[in-house]
């Protein structure tokens, strides 16, 4: 959109712009409008919008509504849900359809049987209507939103530096200091710069036990939990709460060691391409109200806010959940983070060894921030996927609006040929406007990074240990291990991120494991106990990832990962330019107890996904940032590629090819269902490498413009 003037591209006409007004409750805005820049802005800024007008609408029937409108007219249209796709699918229409004023949100318990209550008995935003399971807890804020309160919320959505405050620190140093944490030596690797910035000061995180319940196995209805207990916030006060039945004791383990290397400040300031990597740590979000009786009945708004965990009054003990897993449902205009801190926010009754009643928070599977709800029907890995498997693989029921502007709710007993495309493959088939996914107890993980200084002679060692160290995990470790750029000035940096969704104990003796390599000094261990919505923002925070830079994104699915394609790795990305990072995710787990969608066996059997995730300031041009990942995932891995990537995964320019093979000898059924439900290809504007006559057609025809290198 940058760089591209608004009167290059045409707007709609005054006719059909008031007849799309009267169409639709939700608000429409022609290209002029200062509001159509609000809503149609990407993640990605290397987008060029050419769309006529973006349309807002307040639910599925709004949505039927332009879907008709546009087919009446002959005009495309593409959906946003988010906006974080890096390949522009979303803003490629003539209109754009924005569903972020669909934000319905609720949390429910299985009913005794495991049941839940349908989307078509859930009344929509606003409305007086009762369901079986109770008031619905709904977040009506962003259906009055301005476009002013919409780059209000985006800013906030985008602070990720409560994931860690070491972390933080460490990547963004306080000016005035006289050494780094690479002050032992200059930097070897790449060229950096250096730069000033401020520390937020947060407090933090207590140290507490956690034990974990059993693993996920979809083939079990109950819905109530038989594992072992795990950790819970227990009210301190319980003899003043008339719902608490008892007080229960807090258990305070040892903490770990303090292992951490603090950064010490770096200076100056410089003109630099990649000065997204300079930037201070965002300002937190605002607190989310809770919504939850249960949490607003405790002392001192205990659960009001998704810092809970960080009260001086919180006391922590061992406890059930009451439930093995819940029931979320939400609009498509939620994103992640707001669906992570609505669930932080509204915790779930649990039960504790003493007796007494408390709560824990419940979370859908999910990749980590930041990610739209178009994650759902894409794919999704993140850090419970190993455990409870993709986003996609937990959705258990969702309302669609098809490209006839029917709509229809689709699960497993309803159209269940759909059910199975849309579990992988959605955007080819439809608009979802509301879904309903399982959600789990996580009321903490050990979780955290070790950093250490990328080094072309060592990091080979570092990557075959962690290799070693993770073969065969139990499904509750997430792990990853990820080369990216360090702080300004200096060195590139390996980080190890873990992820352990179960008891402290269990998690450091694979801490324990991983940080015994000794090739180089750990310049930052923090792992240790979290809350689940911090964690979430981790990725991001290492990332740094930065609203409006050029994104290039280049994802795989490996069997393994030998020792000659760790050595080129480590040799390609020390001559890849400043702002690539390069990600394996051990993957595995119960992402193989899944075989009733379109994503295949063979993808779900991969040993790592991997990830080239490229990112520079708009204006700097170098066709290494994106020759370095193509180079790398079609050639250096290609040994070990198991077909194509995770359909969340796929990003701009992707031949036709990888993209029918993240779907492999499925791919034929897809097409048939695509025959079925969208037979003339109205959401063309997708991932979808067919025109209507199902002929293979180029990325050019079906995504937006990219500026030019």
């Amino acid at each position: 959109m940058e760089g591209t003037p608004l009167s290059d591209f045409p707007s709609l006409s005054d006719v059909l712009y008031q007849e799309l007004r009267s169409t639709v409750r939700g608000d429409a805005y022609r290209r002029g409008d200062p509001s159509f820049l609000d809503y149609s802005r990407m993640f990605n800024g290397d987008v060029k919008v050419s769309a006529m007008a973006v349309v807002c609408p307040l639910d599925a029937p709004d949505v039927s509504q332009v879907i008709l409108f546009c087919r009446k007219h002959s005009i495309s249209a593409s959906v946003k849900a988010g906006g974080y796709g890096t390949a522009g699918w979303a803003v490629g229409g003539d209109i754009i359809i924005d569903l972020c004023r669909i934000t319905d949100i609720d949390i429910e318990p299985p009913a005794p049987d495991g049941s839940f209550t349908s989307i078509r008995d859930m009344p929509l935003l606003g409305s007086k209507g009762k369901v079986k399971a109770g008031p619905s807890l709904l977040d009506r804020s962003a259906a009055v939103a301005s476009s002013k309160r919409r780059r209000e919320d985006d800013d906030e959505l985008r602070s990720y530096d409560l994931a860690s405050t070491n972390v933080a620190s460490f990547l963004h140093p306080l000016a005035g200091g006289s050494s780094t944490p690479f002050a032992d030596r200059p930097p070897v690797t790449r060229r950096r710069l250096e730069f000033a910035a401020p520390v937020l000061e947060t407090p933090r995180m207590s140290t507490y036990s956690a034990t974990s319940g059993s693993s996920h196995d979809p083939s079990t209805t109950s819905s109530h939990s038989t594992g072992p207990p795990i950790a819970m916030v227990s009210n301190p006060l319980g003899s003043n709460l008339p719902s608490m039945d008892s007080v229960t004791t807090a258990v305070t383990p040892p903490p770990l060691p303090d292992t951490s290397s603090k950064p010490l400040p770096c200076s100056s300031s410089l003109d630099d391409p990649f000065s997204y990597l300079d930037d201070t740590p965002n300002n937190p979000a605002p607190p989310v109200a809770s919504t939850s009786r249960l949490a607003q009945s405790m002392p001192n708004a205990l659960f009001a806010t998704p810092s809970f965990l960080e009260s001086s009054t919180n006391i922590l003990t061992y406890a059930t959940p009451i439930y093995s897993h819940a029931f979320m449902t939400f609009g498509a205009g939620k994103r992640q983070k707001e669906i992570d801190q609505f669930s932080a926010a509204n915790p779930l009754e649990a039960m504790s060894l003493a007796g007494g009643r408390g709560a824990v928070p419940y979370h859908i599977p999910s990749a980590a921030h930041p990610v739209g709800s178009a994650i759902m029907i894409f794919g999704g890995f993140g850090f419970l996927g190993r455990l409870h498997g993709l986003s996609s693989d937990n959705l258990v029921e969702a309302e669609v609006v098809l490209a006839n502007g029917q709509i229809i709710v689709v699960s497993h007993n309803e159209h269940p040929d759909l059910w199975w495309a849309l579990r992988g493959a959605g955007p080819a088939f439809g608009v979802v406007t509301r879904y309903k996914a399982r959600a789990y107890p996580v009321p903490v993980v050990f979780a955290g990074n070790l950093i250490y200084r990328f080094h072309r002679a060592t990091a080979p060692s570092l990557i075959k240990h962690f290799r070693d160290c993770v073969k065969g995990a139990p499904r509750e470790l997430y792990a990853n291990i990820l080369l990216t750029a360090g702080p300004a000035g200096q060195d590139s940096l390996v980080v190890i991120q873990m992820c352990y969704v179960g008891p402290k104990v269990k998690g450091q003796e694979f801490l324990q494991a991983i940080s015994s390599w000794d090739g180089e000094r750990c310049l930052l261990n923090e792992v240790d106990e979290k809350s689940f919505l911090h964690q979430q923002d981790s990725v991001a925070q290492v990332l740094r990832g930065k609203a409006g830079n050029k994104w290039f994104i280049r994802s795989a699915l490996i069997s393994s990962l030998p020792d000659d394609v760790v050595n080129k790795t480590v040799l390609q990305f020390a001559d890849t330019p400043v702002g690539c990072t390069w990600l394996f995710e051990l993957a595995g787990g119960a992402l193989g107890d899944f075989e009733d969608n379109c994503i295949p066996k063979a993808q779900r059997q991969a040993s790592f996904t991997v990830a080239a995730l490229h990112q520079w300031d708009i204006e700097f041009q170098d066709p290494r940032c994106v020759h370095s990942a193509e180079e790398w995932i079609a050639e250096t891995l290609a040994p070990v590629t198991l077909g194509g990537p995770l359909p969340s995964f796929l990003g701009r320019q992707e031949s036709p090819g990888r993209v029918i093979a993240c779907y492999s000898e499925n791919w034929p059924r897809l097409c048939e269902v695509k025959k079925k439900y969208d037979p003339d290809n109205f959401f063309r504007n997708s991932f979808w490498p067919l025109n209507a006559e199902g002929e293979i057609i180029e990325p050019e025809e079906h995504e937006p413009q990219h500026i030019q290198f």
